[in-house]
Parts: structure tokens; C-alpha cells; sequence
């Protein structure tokens, strides 16, 4: 979406390239050893925060070796649990898990994915112990939960919304720090845990010395898009919220992030795969 908006603005053709493997490492990589004239960008997300920690050996530092340029979009998770279960709160689903622990499976959708990591914090700040059982995506996940197998599970609201409608699954709480929009029924984990957040984000970097008036014609060009009307309704049927902030913002956000999920990752003994 914002690279054909790009495109129109600014007359340049933007090409979506895919980079898959090692955690988005691969693409991050590629686009720190790329010339840094504005002419390649890198769609960053919450991942890359965590990475830092997650991954011993990187051939880069992520916040020295990429520059902030905007803001995209948040996306909030969903504390699920299977409709058939006793605890109908997170208070009681918290007294449940300390009184059988060990006993709980918490379902991801992989390893060091980010419902995986929203999990860890939960159960550092509430002091439970919970079995990690990661899938091959989401929807193994989510019938491991249909099934009973697995009791809880941290998911994006977009993937999860439609079966807690159905009353298959029982949301619990929301991992942003408010109510949302999308299940304003539904209260935030910060009421129960104060300080909890755990949001999904994406926003775009460019490799380190990229001229500043580059960064600033994206990052202004970027908001424009995020301010009108047919691209806030199409993000918003992606189930996310927008996004729209300085580079500096966004540089905050990301070293934040950054220290927040490396107490996380050395907590749960998370390892890359």
C-alpha cells in the first residue's frame, strides 16, 4: 500500500522485493550493505527489535546501522483462550496457571514470532509458568486451542476476531495499553498487569548516512499517506491502527522496544531456530 503511494507521489517506481529467511535478518542485512541514496528501504517491524537479542551473531547493529525514516502501522494481539475454558478473566486465568503450573500450553505461531514473545512478558509479569508449544501458523495454533490441546494463545485481533464472535474462542484481554476498537468489549492487559504492552509495528528505515532531506521528503510523504481517507479505511480492514510519527519517533520507539524485548528474550531462554 505505501509503496504504490509512494510511487504515485513521488514518480519513482517502488518495487516490493521479498527477502524471507532468518527473521527478516536477510532483508535488514541487504538493505544495511545498500548504497544510501533513498533509493532502497526496508519495511521495519517489531521483529527487529527483539532480534538483537535473539541472534548472537548478526553481521549488523540494527539501530547504528539503520535510520529511522516513518511510522507505518500498530497491530494488537489478543489474549485467547478455548471458549470451554474455566477462567472467564485474566485475574482468574492467572490464579488457574499458579495452580497448576507447568500445566498450561501457550500456542504461537513459531518460535520468536511475536505472539511467542507477547506471551514471555505475560508470563514474566504475572509470574506464571506455562508450557511454550510453537506451530507451523496460525491456524495449527488456533486448532490446538479448538481442540483443547493448547489453552491460551496470544494472536494478532484480525486472525482471531471472527472465531471469538463465533464463541470458539473467549478473549481475555487486548495487549495494547487501551481498549480497541475492534473488540471494545474487551479490556486492555495494563489493567490487570500496569506497564503491559505488547503491540506488533511496522514502519520504514533506510541504511545509515542517508542524506537528512531524503529522510525527511519520505517521512513527510509517508504521513500524507497515512492521512488520507482511502488509506486509512484500507489499513484499518487490516485490522491495525496507524502509525504516523517523526523518524526520531520512531528511532525512540525502536530503542525502546529494543531494551524491553531483550529483558523478554533472556528471561524465556528464547533461541533462534
Amino acid at each position: 500500500l505505501i509503496g504504490q503511494w509512494l510511487s504515485e507521489r513521488l514518480g519513482q517506481p517502488f518495487l516490493i522485493e521479498n527477502r524471507p529467511g532468518a527473521g527478516t535478518n536477510i532483508a535488514t542485512e541487504s538493505v544495511v550493505r545498500a548504497p544510501a541514496d533513498g533509493y532502497t528501504l526496508l519495511l521495519v517491524t517489531a521483529i527487529n527489535t527483539w532480534n538483537a537479542t535473539l541472534y548472537e551473531k548478526l553481521n549488523f547493529n540494527f539501530i547504528r546501522d539503520i535510520a529511522p525514516v516513518a511510522g507505518l502501522n500498530r497491530q494488537t494481539f489478543v489474549m485467547v483462550v478455548p471458549s470451554s475454558f474455566p477462567a472467564k478473566t485474566v485475574p482468574e486465568f492467572i490464579a488457574y496457571a499458579k495452580a497448576n503450573p507447568g500445566k498450561v500450553n501457550m500456542a504461537s505461531s513459531g518460535n520468536a514470532t511475536a505472539g511467542h514473545v507477547a506471551g514471555e512478558l505475560f508470563k514474566m509479569m504475572a509470574g506464571v509458568d506455562m508450557l511454550h508449544v510453537p506451530f507451523r501458523g496460525t491456524p495449527a495454533a488456533q486448532i490446538a486451542l479448538f481442540a483443547g490441546d493448547a489453552q491460551v494463545m496470544f494472536d494478532p485481533i484480525p486472525s482471531s476476531i471472527n472465531h471469538i464472535k463465533a464463541d470458539k474462542l473467549r478473549a481475555l484481554a487486548v495487549t495494547s495499553t487501551r481498549r480497541t476498537e475492534a473488540l471494545p468489549d474487551v479490556p486492555a492487559m495494563a489493567d490487570f498487569l500496569p506497564g503491559f504492552e505488547a503491540n506488533g509495528w511496522q514502519g520504514i528505515g533506510v541504511p545509515k548516512h542517508t542524506p537528512a532531506d531524503i529522510i525527511e521528503k519520505l517521512n513527510m510523504e509517508i504521513n500524507a499517506g497515512l492521512a488520507n481517507p482511502t488509506m486509512q479505511a484500507r489499513i484499518a480492514n487490516l485490522g491495525a491502527t496507524l502509525l504516523p510519527i517523526s523518524p526520531a519517533e520512531l528511532g525512540q520507539l525502536i530503542a525502546t522496544d529494543t531494551e524491553k524485548w531483550a529483558k523478554v528474550v533472556r528471561f524465556a531462554g528464547i533461541k533462534s531456530d
